[in-house]
């Protein structure tokens, strides 16, 4: 699932049984739009509107143990391109609105039910203000401008949900996005309380873990660093809450660092005959990055293979090169870990510390400056919200890449 869209705080939650008045709020229409279609909501879970990212979240209402239902979806109240009430259009023409995201269908079946006067999901779409309703034709230029499609596309990354495929499914394109209602309400943690499961009949949101009487219920976005987070869906966790955080490595950094062990022109010119072999195996490009998290390098292969292959000796290359890398098996005695770092050869140590310390060397300030802004919650405080973010956002990568210094030293 993609970025959630900002919405107006309110205060004051409202529960699984609200009725609507002459003049409903959006949650309570929901809630009693709920009803109406079969989606079931726990009696110990309450519809809030102080959620802790955006506008709305989901509390508890009652002590929830793990294994316990939160509400269950079911497929009727799904909105997709099968769903909508022009999906046999949108079959008819499915050649044509192939694309790499696989979100053109879904955008135009959301763009024809958010104008369609009777859509079953008017009461669903009122929970996003900031969507207005849309006076016009589906197809009427005044409607089809830029600024429209922008808005529909954060709102599909904001809440639609790709199903996963199954294990004998890998071979297979996947499946394509979709709205769920109730789920997108949940805002993210890394460490979750709630997640999604499928089933052939509906989509249930059951709790991972116990769920104190009183506190938000989180479902998670996905392995996300603090990067991911601000840049899809403008909130970080703070540090050191994002367990799933992460700081990267340039590749050409690395080069960079390798470059500056050479002495003489015959080094140079082996190092880059290395890079560009390394290119050559899909392991490196000049725009890539190596990934390295709080526990585990999430380029594994790509660094251990950059790495053995830049500080191998000149006649130890020509062979590898000749053999055009190596087998899995050797590839797996050799994997690279957060943990075993320290026991790297020497010269990988020094290649991974160089490359770090050049990379602390882009940032304008260093850890201890942001140490210090961090602890003092007078000038925090001051900073803007995206200045408070930004910072949280460095301090969790430094933080990082400082790991990784004592762990080559």
């Amino acid at each position: 699932m993609a970025t959630r869209a900002k919405r107006r705080r309110v205060a004051g939650p409202v529960g699984g049984d609200a009725d609507p008045g002459p003049d409903p709020d959006p949650v309570a229409g929901f809630l009693s739009w709920c009803r109406r279609v079969g989606l079931e909501l726990s009696p110990k879970v309450a519809v809030s509107r102080q959620g802790t990212v955006a506008g709305y979240g989901m509390v508890a209402r009652e002590s929830v143990q793990p294994g316990e239902l939160l509400f269950a979806v079911p497929r009727a109240a799904l909105l997709s391109q099968h769903t909508c009430s022009i999906g046999g259009l949108l079959e008819q023409e499915r050649g044509a609105l192939q694309s790499q995201s696989g979100w053109v269908p879904l955008l135009l079946a959301l763009l024809h039910e958010l104008q369609a006067p009777a859509s079953p999901w008017s009461p669903y779409f009122a929970m996003w203000p900031e969507l207005g309703r849309l006076e016009h034709p589906m197809f009427c230029p005044r409607v089809r401008s830029l600024e429209l499609y922008h808005q529909l596309v954060a709102l599909v990354m904001a809440y639609s949900f790709q199903e996963p495929l199954e294990e004998e499914e890998d071979e297979k394109e996947p499946n394509s996005p979709l709205m769920v209602p109730a789920a997108d309400i949940l805002n993210h943690l890394a460490n979750h309380n709630a997640n999604l499961e499928y089933s052939p009949n509906c989509l249930r949101m059951v709790a991972t873990q116990p769920i104190p009487k009183g506190h938000e219920i989180f479902n998670t976005y996905g392995q996300m660093a603090n990067w991911q987070l601000i840049h899809m869906y403008g909130f970080v966790e703070p540090y050191p809450d994002n367990t799933d955080d992460t700081a990267d490595i340039q590749m050409v950094t690395v080069r960079e660092a390798a470059l500056l062990g050479t002495k003489v022109e015959a080094e140079r010119l082996l190092l880059y005959e290395r890079w560009d072999f390394l290119c050559k195996l899909e392991m490196v490009g000049e725009e890539g990055a190596f990934v390295i998290g709080r526990e585990e390098v999430l380029t594994e292969e790509e660094l251990t293979t950059t790495l053995k292959v830049l500080c191998m000796p000149a006649e130890e290359f020509r062979e590898f090169k000749d053999q055009d890398g190596w087998g899995d098996d050797k590839r797996e005695e050799e994997s690279l870990t957060v943990t075993n770092i320290p026991r790297l050869k020497a010269s990988w140590r020094q290649l991974l510390r160089d490359s770090v310390l050049l990379t602390l060397q882009t940032y304008a300030t260093d850890l201890k400056s942001e140490q210090d802004l961090l602890s003092n919650k007078e000038v925090y405080t001051k900073l803007s919200s995206r200045e408070q973010q930004a910072l949280q956002v460095r301090y969790g990568q430094k933080m990082i890449l400082h790991q990784l210094l004592e762990l080559t030293s």
